[in-house]
């Protein structure tokens, strides 16, 4: 949903699959304490699970859209 969203913003983002790229896994373990996804990293914000709302406004603030 967050990659479809994304994409019908016309926003650039990058996927990664932290099943296939252990350091990527690894990585958002340190910064959330958690490995649920999706992960969305805005600017300096991070958002946990497709939450619309906080995406939105993360992506106002960082003048993507």
């Amino acid at each position: 949903m967050a990659n479809e969203y994304l994409a019908k913003l016309g926003v650039d983002f990058k996927e990664v699959n932290i099943e296939q790229d252990r350091a990527a896994g690894f990585y958002i373990m340190q910064k959330t304490g958690q490995a649920g996804v999706p992960v969305i990293e805005i600017g300096d914000q991070v958002i946990l699970g497709f939450d619309r709302p906080r995406i939105d406004q993360a992506l106002a603030a960082a003048k993507l859209v």
